[in-house]
């Protein structure tokens, strides 16, 4: 928040950024950027969660404005944002949250309940085209994956360090516990994920840099789900370490394990981001041709006496040796 690099204002300078006209970037981008103004982003619906196919918010005209009506979930940061960017069933359009007829619920209290009751916004309100809502939400769900894996580096990290320091801190039947087989396994896988993590985050960061999100597209959801996994599997032997002090709200971990499985849902869940890696990858295989995988050793011998048949009916031990060879399973 600080830094002006907290969710939801990312992913919505980042759309501004690629679609905002002039007029809307002097208006909305810019104060965002310097934290004159705070953002939120209005997609989920209570009975569609976050599948576009079941939207049932619409965006009417009427003369030189946009009438819009509908119920959003799950809002974040909704009730204390300046604007909302709202995702409707033909077009992303700009909301002041003041606005006569945004009716923000009592609960949840973070990620608000909104209805939008006849809301009415100028036709400069809509950003990008009519009907590109999806390409919008696509791009700014893209950046904002990668922002949640940037975050979570920082969280492991400040995890790891506090399971460090207290590791050599603590002494448990007779000798620090930093000792102890258990709390050293702990160590060193918290800090094999979390530098994999970062490697993942880096060399994605760096294909959109030198292509664009959709390029990126894959890594991208790879760095989604792996990120949580890494908060929830890092964080929770954090906690554990630290004992009963971790389990209070006293240091940040209880707070990193509780945000563990927000982190799986938020921007798309775990499963459906694997199914996009899964999907994208295998298009660059083929299946094998016959019975039998490509490096089914049998056929891959056969293939290579019949590549070298002349060096070996020229060479009597190489062909004692091959044919010594056809015998042993697993002699190439």
């Amino acid at each position: 928040m600080v830094f002006g690099t907290a969710a939801p204002d990312t992913g919505n300078m980042e759309m501004l950024a690629a679609y905002g006209t002039d007029e809307q970037k002097r208006r909305w981008l810019y104060p965002l950027m310097n934290q004159e103004i705070f953002s939120a982003y209005s997609m989920t619906e209570p009975q569609g969660g976050s599948d576009p196919s079941l939207f049932k918010t619409h965006a009417t005209r009427d003369g030189d404005e946009w009438v819009i009506s509908g119920e959003k979930w799950f809002t974040s940061a909704g009730a204390r944002a300046d604007i909302i960017f709202l995702m409707c069933t033909n077009g992303m359009f700009v909301v002041p949250r003041e606005s006569p007829g945004v009716e923000i619920a009592e609960y949840p209290a973070l990620h608000n309940h909104i209805r939008y009751n006849e809301v009415r916004v100028p036709l400069d309100h809509l950003l990008g085209p009519e009907d590109g809502a999806k390409v919008l939400a696509q791009r700014r769900l893209g950046g904002g994956r990668i922002h949640h894996a940037m975050r979570t580096v920082a969280q492991v990290k400040l995890a790891f360090d506090i399971m460090c320091e207290r590791v050599l801190s603590r002494e448990s039947h007779g000798k620090v516990i930093a000792e102890h087989q258990m709390v050293q396994e702990a160590i060193a896988d918290s800090y094999a994920e979390i530098n994999m993590l970062r490697l993942l985050v880096l060399w994605t960061a760096w294909t959109i840099d030198n292509s664009s999100t959709k390029q990126a597209r894959t890594q991208i959801a790879a760095c989604k789900y792996t990120c949580a996994k890494v908060l929830r599997d890092v964080s929770y032997r954090a906690l554990h370490i630290l004992g009963s002090l971790g389990t209070t709200d006293l240091t940040p971990l209880q707070a990193m394990w509780a945000a563990a499985p927000t982190m799986a849902i938020a921007d798309g869940v775990d499963e459906v981001h694997k199914v996009t890696v899964a999907r994208n990858v295998l298009k660059s295989y083929q299946p094998h041709p016959g019975l039998w995988p490509t490096e089914y050793i049998p056929a891959k011998r056969e293939e290579a006496r019949k590549k070298y048949a002349d060096l070996i009916a020229a060479d009597p031990d190489l062909a004692a040796w091959a044919d010594a060879a056809r015998g042993r399973p697993g002699v190439r």
